[in-house]
């Protein structure tokens, strides 16, 4: 997984990885606010790396957790879902919408190796001051450059310049 090489991710030691982040996503989804703060600790200590005024709101999923870096000040909204294979790394004062997928993995296409469990984990990089929608879908791979906007409902199958602004499905760049 790690060598960006297909793996089998019904291994029983990838299992108890993920085990482990569903305990800790489970201890943030149920703790009240006012007893976590902006996140569990459960969670801050599963994940590579996190900022200072990070802020992760419930419901949150992630695959394994230890590949998630969270620069100063990111909000993550409710139903964010994680599929962190590989590394996921969001840049400082970058705003996650309500109800986002980042996907590091992809699964086999020849449907035999797809159902032995064969995937491929491809790293995302989330610049600084990006600002993704509601409901946009990030897929494995996709590189968003710093001060970027995804539109809402996006589904961004391709890197994302600076500056940009891309919309639709699959993401295209706006003109301005």
């Amino acid at each position: 997984m790690k060598a960006g090489d297909w793996y089998a991710c019904v291994d029983p030691e990838l299992e108890a990885l993920r085990a482990k982040a569903r305990d800790a996503a489970f201890e943030h989804n149920t703790t009240p606010p006012s007893q976590r703060g902006d996140i569990a600790p459960a969670l801050a200590r599963l994940f590579g790396a996190i900022a200072a005024g990070v802020r992760v709101e419930a419901p949150f999923h992630c695959a394994y957790g230890f590949n998630i870096d969270l620069g100063e000040q990111v909000f993550i909204n409710a139903g964010a879902v994680f599929l962190d294979t590989a590394p996921l790394i969001i840049g400082p004062r970058t705003l996650i919408g309500p109800g986002v997928p980042i996907y590091c993995a992809e699964h086999h296409l020849d449907p035999v190796q797809r159902i032995a469990g064969l995937e491929i984990a491809k790293p995302v990089s989330i610049g600084s001051d990006v600002w993704i929608g509601g409901g946009a879908i990030i897929l494995a791979g996709v590189t968003i450059g710093d001060r970027a906007i995804v539109g809402a409902g996006a589904v961004v199958t391709k890197s994302v310049a600076p500056d940009a602004i891309v919309v639709g499905n699959p993401a295209r760049p706006l003109e301005r």
